[in-house]
């Protein structure tokens, strides 16, 4: 599968974006390399079920996902220069206010404390993204959320094959759906690099763990909520992918 010279021209300007990519991919919600080690152990039982490690990091980090997924969404609604860009911000914000509403209400079932700011990381993304303007800033935003949703979907199905937890698995199912729905409009916007961005999810980084977890929220600091945006008229529930739109890879 490939872009045409005209397209793949606009996705990458040199290498510098490519090498964006190298430093910065790495999964947004789960750390596939954090869930690929010892977390089964089991912290807590609830009237859900046994609450695991994964189980908690799951909840967690989907959360720390919303809190530079929905504000990039915003930032593609804004200033993409394309519809197809700025229908992908709305199911970006639509998807994580409706992920973070789910968050926020198992959480305190099963104990687990949720963060109020995205990782250091994540929160590069962003700067990263935040820093270029037209085409290319369509093109970063694009290529770098592709990346680390591809990373995301084999974590969120190992943690909906293993958990036990009837919360977490509602939550596993709800990510599930949502992640498929914003790579089916990233690569809508006919902007994905697909054999780069296939090679940047096998990438390993191995970042550093400081680097990777979203810090504790303040004591007695408010939850913050991710507003929901009724208003977008947007399902983000079983997309149909389009094979053919205008620019997109064949």
């Amino acid at each position: 599968m490939r872009l045409s010279r005209s397209t793949a021209g606009t996705v990458f300007v040199g290498g510098a974006l490519v090498l964006t990519l190298s430093a910065l991919a790495y999964p947004t919600m789960l750390g596939v390399q954090k869930t690929s080690s010892d977390t089964s152990r089991i912290i807590a039982n609830t009237q859900y079920g046994p609450l695991t490690e994964a189980d908690r990091d799951f909840v967690v980090k989907v959360r720390s996902a919303g809190l530079w997924e929905y504000p990039l969404g915003e930032m593609a609604m804004e200033r993409g220069t394309t519809a197809a860009m700025k229908e992908a911000g709305k199911h970006l914000v639509v998807g994580h206010a409706g992920l973070d509403e789910m968050c926020r209400k198992i959480a305190p079932e099963l104990g687990v404390t949720l963060p109020n700011q995205a990782s250091p990381q994540q929160q590069q993304f962003v700067a990263t993204i935040d820093s270029k303007n037209g085409k290319e800033f369509d093109s970063t935003a694009v290529n770098i959320m592709r990346v680390t949703h591809g990373q995301i979907f084999p974590a969120i199905a190992k943690i909906r094959a293993n958990t036990q937890n009837t919360l977490v698995r509602q939550l596993a199912d709800l990510a599930n759906d949502t992640v498929l729905d914003h790579i089916t409009v990233l690569e809508k916007t006919g902007l994905v690099n697909q054999e780069q961005v296939i090679f940047q999810q096998t990438a390993d980084p191995k970042l550093p763990q400081d680097q990777t977890t979203p810090p504790p929220p303040q004591p007695g600091s408010p939850i913050l909520v991710l507003k929901p945006r009724p208003d977008l008229n947007i399902n983000t529930a079983s997309p149909q992918p389009n094979p053919n739109p205008s620019g997109t890879v064949r």
